[in-house]
């Protein structure tokens, strides 16, 4: 006796062939998506940091002067002489 799959047996396995294919896609496609996503996030953040660095290594450099120096403690920290008297206005 010799058993022959039938037609319904090459249907339901191509079937089942197909929609497991189609999972298996389809859940790479989403890993993808969700990496290219993870990149795109790394590529804003690097650049904001090169823009950073950049900005910092300008303040730095101008900052190895006195005459900014003094400008910059004046500015940011509110730092004043012995004998002067500031005012701030802020607007």
């Amino acid at each position: 006796m010799k058993i022959q799959p039938g037609r319904r047996f090459w249907i339901a396995l191509t079937a089942i062939i197909v929609v497991f294919s189609v999972f298996v896609i389809g859940r790479n496609a989403l890993h993808a998506v969700k990496i290219k996503r993870q990149i795109n996030a790394l590529n804003r953040e690097r650049d904001f940091y090169v823009g950073k660095i950049a900005r910092d290594s300008t303040l730095l450099e101008r900052l190895r002067y006195d005459d900014y120096l003094e400008e910059y403690a004046r500015e940011h920290y509110r730092m004043q002489r012995r004998d002067e008297h500031v005012y701030i206005l802020e607007e």
